[in-house]
């Protein structure tokens, strides 16, 4: 009895209520058909629970041995063995009806007005717009003391990012998901958007967003050690305020750029390339090595001390392996996810740290010189 009477409960309760214990309805127009479809199955499933559970009840009170029943006999009988089959078969096709139409119509990605490349790696999503030369990493921002129970952790723990996801309000917007890595999962539940991210393959899914908002998920695969710490934050803005955004992303991204070109040119100081290389290193390597450079046994090799972070004769084995990654293991490549001055800092950093003290500095221009070998 318990299962059925908590599905009538649910009917009954007020919306605030049942917003804790059901789906949301969401925010763009597939997401409220999910949601009708949910409801529709389910109250179907209420009712052939109150038929079943009901025949069952009257025949257990009716024909109790107290009442001393004499049973029928009786072998097979035609009529009700046909609605026992034809009822179920009716049931499960005003089932499927508007779960097929509900299913097309989340894969459907034609006429897409906006199309973004989600590249999910370990343990961050990659966001390039195809229509505008716009293109950037998204990673968690939460606080690494609140991850330690040192601060009071936040209303959206773990559900923070440095770069948000923006996309217009009432464009359709199509997203082709694929991973560099493992297997990730693009999960949004207000856009009622869930699509693994693959190595090798593009997926294909979409959204229209209604209202203007910020909309939280993460990735819903288990994809390695720090698996809970890949969150997503998608941003919708009204189409003017959002031809603003790509405008001045645009801008800032091609003076970064040419910024770049710059830095070849100059020579920043052990200062400035040890306090740089920190921040880097622990938005982005302490994670697997740790933040005092130990690394995790038999996983992820320490740098402290030991390996290429210290031997004088593998600098540019060193800047390589940061730069194109290692096949066959968890180290990525950075080439494509740091600048050149960020990328110089963080090796800088690495051969200096913990006591490594090689004394070796690594410039911009050493970076650009060995992605052009």
């Amino acid at each position: 009895m318990k299962p059925l009477w908590a599905l009538l409960a649910l009917t009954s309760l007020p919306a605030a209520a049942q917003s804790r214990l059901n789906m949301t309805q969401g925010v763009t127009d597939v997401s409220n058909q999910v949601y009708d479809l949910h409801m529709t199955i389910f109250y179907i499933c209420c009712v052939i629970g109150v038929v079943v559970f009901g025949l069952m009840f009257i025949s257990m009170i009716r024909h109790r041995k107290s009442k001393n029943p004499s049973p029928a006999n009786f072998h097979e009988n035609v009529k009700v063995e046909i609605a026992w089959t034809i009822i179920p078969l009716l049931i499960l096709v005003g089932m499927a009806i508007p779960a097929t139409t509900t299913l097309i119509a989340m894969e459907d990605t034609s006429d897409a007005e906006v199309t973004i490349q989600v590249t999910g790696s370990q343990w961050k999503w990659h966001y390039k717009y195809f229509e505008n030369d716009v293109e950037y990493f998204s990673r968690l921002a939460t606080q690494q003391e609140q991850i330690d129970n040192k601060f009071e952790k936040s209303e959206n723990y773990l559900l923070e990012v440095d770069r948000p996801l923006v996309i217009p309000t009432n464009k359709k917007v199509r997203f082709l998901v694929t991973s560099d890595d493992v297997i990730h999962s693009w999960w949004v539940p207000a856009f009622a958007i869930k699509k693994d991210a693959n190595p090798g393959f593009i997926n294909e899914t979409w959204t229209k967003v209604n209202e203007p908002g910020i909309y939280r998920g993460q990735c819903a695969e288990l994809c390695g050690k720090d698996h809970g710490f890949m969150p997503i934050v998608v941003i919708a803005k009204e189409p003017a305020e959002y031809e603003k955004w790509i405008t001045e992303k645009e801008k800032e991204q091609k003076a970064a750029r040419k910024r770049e070109q710059e830095l070849l040119a100059m020579e920043m100081s052990e200062d400035e390339l040890m306090d740089l290389g920190e921040k880097v290193y622990n938005s982005t390597c302490a994670a697997c090595h740790q933040p005092n450079g130990q690394g995790v046994n038999g996983v992820f090799p320490a740098l402290a001390g030991t390996g290429v972070a210290v031997d004088p004769e593998a600098k540019a084995q060193h800047i390589d392996i940061v730069l194109n990654g290692v096949n066959g293991t968890a180290m990525q490549a950075f080439s494509s996810q740091l600048s050149m001055r960020e990328l110089a800092a963080v090796i800088t950093y690495e051969r200096n740290a913990w006591g490594n003290d090689t004394g070796d500095l690594i410039q911009a221009a050493d970076i650009n010189k060995a992605m052009n070998q």
